[in-house]
């Protein structure tokens, strides 16, 4: 018995190895580097005296060109206006009462950011394992937005609007006006969803190319994003990487047939109608128009996902060759299992 038990606890082992390294997202990251800066924009624009806020407006200007740039016109408003004239706006929105509750809020949750800095630089590297010459972001940005926009990418920036990811219990988020800030929207600024919307944004924007097809192939475009944030994430939870939570995760997986039996019967995985493409595709309360009740919203994103994993369990093929390989090709190896 002793004999036997030893001979099959390196099987065992083997089998387990074996496992592992057909896993195309279980990587070694230790030679990958990550050099891109974070800069704080929301502390000096609520916390510096006139002099501190003029050397860190010009600085800023400087440094992320063209996420200042974003701030100060779409989400500041205040466009090109310099020195007494901007200070002078920066101490309206400091002395609004709201704003300084938001403050508050974004100072107690974020006051320590380094688990965050941690986990986007692992995420980064894991992406660049698999796209060495992939494009990179200079400087990632926190900033606050006033609720305008959760992760906002440009050539070489990233701007993180915290004040979007203080949680749906946070007593400001509560007090948002629920004619536009609907409850499925407050749900959805949970900060465990900060470090992969910050992936997602990046790979949207500069590795999966946009696509103007049918909307089978808009689910493979929104399936690869998610599968090259999964490889970015490879050890998180199913569900946060597809911005779920468990319960919105296991309605998915145990009514995968009955979506797409729903869109084959339809027969719209072929149209190009851009409301479908929506109402599958886009954030909402629910993937609006399924005939099965209490789904979670994105259906055919989650679909695309499925659809990816099954294509790169049948092929050998790279990240890089996945992101270039033609939707046909993969809707052909789609099978439920």
């Amino acid at each position: 018995m002793i004999h036997k038990n030893f001979l099959v606890l390196p099987v065992i082992l083997l089998l387990v190895i074996g496992a592992c390294t057909n896993d195309p997202l279980d990587v070694d990251i230790s030679g990958q580097r990550f050099d891109t800066s974070f800069i704080d924009m929301h502390k000096p624009l609520y916390h510096s005296d006139s002099a501190e806020l003029f050397r860190a407006d010009e600085k800023f200007r400087k440094e992320i060109t063209d996420i200042y740039a974003y701030f100060r016109g779409y989400c500041f408003r205040v466009g090109e206006v310099r020195d007494t004239a901007f200070y002078n706006s920066v101490l309206l929105y400091r002395a609004d009462s709201v704003m300084q509750q938001v403050d508050s809020s974004i100072n107690a949750l974020f006051s320590n950011k380094t688990e965050i800095e941690k986990n986007l630089s692992n995420a980064f590297k894991h992406l660049y394992y698999h796209f060495p010459k992939g494009k990179k972001p200079e400087h990632i940005v926190y900033m606050n937005s006033f609720y305008l926009s959760s992760v906002f990418c440009t050539e070489k920036e990233i701007g993180i609007g915290l004040e979007r990811y203080l949680g749906a219990d946070n007593s400001v988020v509560k007090n948002l006006d629920p004619s536009y800030f609907f409850q499925w929207v407050k749900n959805g600024m949970n900060p465990d969803f900060l470090e992969r919307d910050v992936l997602e944004g990046w790979i949207e924007t500069h590795y999966v190319e946009e696509v103007d097809g049918n909307l089978a192939e808009g689910m493979v475009r929104a399936g690869k994003v998610l599968y090259l944030v999964e490889a970015s994430f490879p050890a998180w939870d199913k569900h946060i990487v597809l911005r779920y939570n468990s319960d919105q995760l296991k309605w998915a997986e145990e009514n995968e047939y009955g979506f797409w039996k729903y869109l084959v019967d339809e027969n719209l995985l072929f149209e190009t109608n851009e409301r479908n493409a929506t109402n599958i595709l886009k954030p909402g309360p629910t993937t609006s128009g399924l005939p099965i009740a209490g789904s979670p919203d994105r259906m055919g994103c989650y679909l695309g996902w499925k659809m990816v994993h099954a294509y790169m369990k049948e092929n050998e093929v790279s990240l890089k060759e996945l992101i270039n390989t033609p939707y046909s090709k993969i809707l052909k190896d789609y099978e439920i299992e």
